[in-house]
């Protein structure tokens, strides 16, 4: 199945319920575009077949809950696994042992609620900015609080290119111009996210230097 046969797929059989196990699905074991979900869903919503605010919230609880999944693999199944290999022999060779383990779990604690705030915001991140944050035993409640503000703002986003797809093209044309206009947006929030992280981190160095 190619892209364009997915497009068409959610077309013909998007429901909220569809929605909601597509977006775990993305957010957890299967890498989907969410591109695919949620503008398909907001195309319809425009066309008055579903509900925009539905679409949202449903696109928002899919994507925190594969997050959450992700979240709890790396907390109870992964860490162990990661520290068993940092002490074994094989990981020392490779440069790796407890003490940098620790020291990229302790950054991750210092810095995790804006990572994970603008990692939901970064095409191929978001689905894997759940790995270090359960591994670091970020706070369940923060987590769950930036996940779900970085999720809502990207599905947000996409239901608006959505709406405005809706605007310009019939469905058939839809299929053609989808994969242009998501790469482009996913360009410009890349661009916009290491603007916003280079601001961040210039002013608390200026702020330290203070």
């Amino acid at each position: 199945m190619d892209f364009s046969d997915l497009i068409q797929w959610c077309l013909e059989h998007l429901s909220y319920w569809v929605i909601l196990i597509l977006m775990i699905l993305e957010n957890s074991l299967v890498p989907l575009p969410s591109e695919l979900i949620v503008t398909p869903a907001a195309y319809k919503a425009a066309n008055g077949e579903m509900n925009i605010f539905l679409v949202i919230l449903f696109t928002t609880l899919g994507a925190l809950i594969g997050a959450l999944i992700n979240y709890h693999l790396a907390l109870f199944v992964g860490r162990p696994i990661i520290y068993k290999f940092a002490d074994s022999r094989f990981g020392h060779l490779l440069g790796i042992n407890r003490q940098k383990i620790e020291y990229v779990e302790a950054f991750f604690l210092k810095h995790g609620k804006i990572s994970t705030f603008f990692g939901r915001l970064i095409p191929a991140v978001r689905q894997f900015i759940s790995i270090p944050a359960g591994l670091a035993r970020m706070r369940l409640p923060a987590f769950i609080l930036f996940t779900t503000l970085g999720s809502a703002i990207w599905n947000s986003i996409l239901v608006l290119l959505g709406y405005y797809l809706a605007q310009i093209l019939p469905e058939d044309r839809l299929l053609e111009e989808l994969e242009r206009y998501s790469r482009e947006i996913s360009y410009v929030f890349v661009a916009l996210v290491t603007l916003a992280l280079i601001t961040w981190y210039l002013k608390r160095k200026l702020k330290a230097c203070r």
